[in-house]
């Protein structure tokens, strides 16, 4: 059957009838809502490059997690500043280090959403590398994975209800499955950033979590962007080791990836919408470019519809109030 006697614009003449075929939806349980928290009382500092984010104290953090709750965003994910850095990022694993305290603050004082906690180095060492530098500026993935199994480790006992390892080490899944099951968290799921790409993208997290590298670059460690086949590759060994959620990162220039990774392994799918692709949205609706709540929902629907189950997004709060409405 063919025109004039079919007509796809039938079906989009009105709204309730719009919504009754809608294909895709986005609801506030697809999202987690970043967070960079660091010492202090009452510190709210803005991001710059990210407006309408902080770098919050962990008693404005705890505001901030009750408005995520009322809102019914049913989790947080949270980055560590720590007081002082160095080339072990020690601060990463410390028993009363700021994401511990964080962690504890929030499942005394908000119970009941989920806690994610990001696992990695680069916020926490003085040479802003997510491992152990060697001679040549070389980065040690052996013995980095010591340290991620002792964050992880830490995190889980401050009771993060999920640890994020972001760090792209070869091996860091299977060694936090092994240290959080020999202390008896076997129940603590691992969301890998499993496809993480060296992105353009990131510059203004780095602003956020003052966590740009001293030299160089993190290339050796993070996927080349024009890569695809590697990215699977990563993925299937990290679900080999033990990973529960995987990741892809960015969001927006990885749709085809999110898509690919969903078809192939069919595992719950996570994205991260990070702070460039958000920033560049910001940016354009400050000049009267862009309507910012309707993009923001088109580009997480977008997301959702490439096959991710869970959008990390800076957008979470304001889109969860428009579809709260």
């Amino acid at each position: 059957m063919s025109f004039p006697q079919y007509r796809l614009r039938r079906m989009r003449k009105d709204e309730n009838l719009r919504k009754m075929i809608r294909e895709t939806r986005l609801t506030v349980d697809n999202l987690v809502m970043p967070y960079f928290v660091r010492p202090g009382e009452k510190v709210k500092n803005p991001i710059q490059s990210m407006p309408g984010n902080y770098q919050l104290s962990i008693d404005n953090l705890l505001k901030e997690v009750k408005e995520v709750k009322e809102l019914g965003i049913p989790a947080i994910i949270l980055f560590g500043i720590p007081e002082k850095k160095d080339e072990m990022g020690s601060g990463a694993y410390a028993s009363e280090g700021i994401i511990q305290k964080a962690v504890s603050a929030i499942k005394d004082d908000v119970p009941g959403i989920i806690v994610m906690t990001d696992l990695c180095l680069c916020e926490y060492t003085s040479h802003g590398h997510c491992g152990v530098v060697r001679e040549n500026h070389q980065i040690d993935n052996d013995a980095t994975l010591g340290l991620i199994a002792k964050t992880a480790l830490s995190q889980a006992k401050a009771g993060a209800d999920i640890v994020a390892p972001s760090g792209m080490m070869d091996g860091q899944v299977k060694t936090i499955r092994q240290v959080l099951d020999e202390n008896n968290f076997t129940h603590i799921p691992i969301m890998s950033y499993s496809a993480k790409y060296a992105s353009a993208f990131y510059g203004p997290f780095r602003e956020a979590a003052e966590s740009p590298p001293k030299f160089g670059d993190r290339r050796s460690y993070q996927i080349d962007p024009p890569n695809c086949e590697e990215a699977l590759r990563e993925v299937a060994l990290d679900i080999e080791e033990g990973a529960d959620i995987i990741m892809v990162k960015p969001a927006l220039a990885y749709l085809d990836i999110i898509r690919l990774v969903k078809d192939k392994f069919n595992y719950p799918v996570a994205a991260y919408n990070v702070s460039g692709e958000f920033s560049m949205i910001k940016a354009a609706v400050e000049k009267g470019w862009l309507d910012g709540d309707k993009i923001a929902l088109e580009v997480l629907t977008a997301i959702k519809r490439a096959g991710a189950d869970i959008i990390l997004t800076y957008f979470a709060k304001d889109v969860a109030k428009k579809l709260n409405y």
